[in-house]
């Protein structure tokens, strides 16, 4: 590094191809700067000075930069905060980003970084939770590494209230943690200023509405009970039943407005990535048609566990779920007209299947040139329905919709589909929330992620209790 850095300086200082560097360029050299700084030095003599390299250069081109009147972006801002926290001082850190508005950029979430892992990391929770402040008066959303920061600090500096925040904050952004956020946690209920906090007489009714209020599984009253916990890792039973305490776990509710609003997004985002009149049309057939029990997603479920398009697969989901249903009637299956109008479709059996699904108004041809994902997912939202797919949705076109609202949706409504010896079952969505959840008794439970994010897969929870709880 070091060596990369001087000749560049030196032509720098000396006027050397200054003119001839945009703003790409000088960000390049700043990213390297920043790296050289953020790496851990191992003490020896070569490391040392290649760290304090970055520093002084890093710097340097930045003056430059500023000399010859390239406008700063983002990226400039991001790595000199970097710089600065290299330094041990995230107080410029955080000064930068403030710059960043002056200029009419918008911070991002990188942005605050060098900032408030810097001061969490010298222990100065106040200055930390300001820029975590600053971050929501931007709309800048933290994520796990940022709120499990913010839980640390203010569990080393025992601010009780800040933990129980960030607690909560986890649940309703992350919902399940890694393994070193799930060791905080647990740090925390070990510790001594855990066992001190904690109403002993509260107030059950206002506990009751607070549950009520939040759809289930938390109050947000704040800690409830006291003396020392029980923590213990653990696995629920199938019916969401803690092994450690026996307390089961709850099922929380969507809300129906957000069920109505995510309906809304999903149909703007639609109409902009498909010809707009296809699936107006859609949505129109849909009103006549619907709502559905179930949406089928009739490409994935008749592919499941088979080289070639399977018609008699999808008659046998389409039978289980109509058994199945409150009204019996049939799901609705959506198929691209790829799929009906040659290969297997044009077999005899399978012709009299898809006319006589059209004519129960069960079945719908996306046009060619579609993305048939819209409109299985609009459909089964919309009816606020079991949608029947193996699809894990995490591809680009599922990222657009967010990480609020559309796990918990997914948890709720989506059932898979596994092979056994039967053939194909159907896996019903859970009959307990995957989310870290607070119980009228004051009790917790976090559940941590599994590799594949399969719901079904076994995962190890954290179980916190009291000894003693109202």
């Amino acid at each position: 590094m070091g060596k990369l850095l001087k000749p560049f300086s030196c032509m720098m200082r000396h006027g050397v191809m200054a003119s001839h560097l945009a703003n790409h360029h000088f960000n390049v050299l700043l990213y390297l700067c920043s790296s050289s700084s953020s790496v851990e030095s191992s003490g020896d003599g070569d490391d040392v000075n290649a760290l304090n390299l970055g520093l002084e250069r890093g710097f340097e081109i930045f003056q430059q930069m500023v000399s010859d009147k390239i406008v700063p972006n983002e990226a400039t801002f991001t790595s000199l905060a970097r710089l600065a926290v290299a330094k041990e001082d995230p107080e410029m850190a955080f000064d930068l980003v403030k710059q960043m508005k002056t200029f009419g950029i918008p911070p991002r979430l990188r942005s605050y970084g060098p900032a408030l892992f810097g001061f969490c990391k010298t222990g100065n929770a106040h200055k930390a939770y300001e820029v975590d402040a600053h971050m929501a008066d931007s709309g800048v959303m933290a994520e796990e590494p940022e709120l499990a920061a913010l839980l640390k600090i203010s569990a080393d500096v025992k601010i009780e209230d800040k933990v129980y925040e960030m607690l909560h904050r986890l649940r309703t952004s992350v919902r399940q943690v890694t393994d070193s956020t799930l060791t905080i946690i647990e740090d925390w209920f070990h510790s001594e200023n855990a066992t001190k906090v904690g109403e002993v007489n509260w107030d059950v009714n206002k506990v009751r509405d607070g549950m009520v209020r939040g759809g289930g599984g938390w109050h947000g009253q704040g800690w409830l009970g006291s003396g020392k916990w029980r923590v213990a890792r653990t696995q629920m039973n199938d019916n969401g039943v803690c092994h450690s305490c026996g307390e089961k776990l709850v099922c929380i509710d969507i809300d129906p407005r957000e069920t109505e609003n995510f309906a809304s997004s999903l149909s703007n985002l639609a109409c902009e990535r498909e010809v707009k009149n296809d699936f107006k049309r859609f949505q129109e057939w849909l009103d006549r048609h619907g709502p559905f029990d179930a949406v089928i997603d009739g490409a994935n479920v008749s592919l499941v566990n088979q080289r070639d398009f399977n018609f008699f697969q999808l008659k046998t989901i389409i039978n289980k779920l109509r058994q199945i249903s409150p009204s019996k009637r049939m799901p609705l299956v959506i198929l691209h007209r790829s799929r009906v109008s040659g290969g297997p479709a044009q077999h005899p059996k399978n012709k009299t299947l898809l006319e006589m699904w059209k004519a129960s108004g069960a079945l719908y041809v996306t046009p060619p040139g579609s993305n048939d994902d819209w409109y299985w997912l609009y459909a089964a939202v919309s009816s606020k329905c079991l949608l029947v797919t193996n699809d894990e949705m995490r591809d680009h076109l599922f990222q657009l919709l967010g990480t609020s609202f559309f796990p918990r949706w997914k948890e709720k409504h989506q059932v898979r589909l596994s092979v056994s010896t039967n053939g194909l079952d159907l896996r019903m969505p859970p009959p307990y929330s995957i989310v870290i959840q607070e119980s009228e008794n004051g009790s917790w439970h976090v559940p941590t992620i599994t590799e594949d994010g399969d719901i079904e897969a076994p995962r190890q929870w954290l179980c916190s209790t009291r000894s003693r709880n109202k």
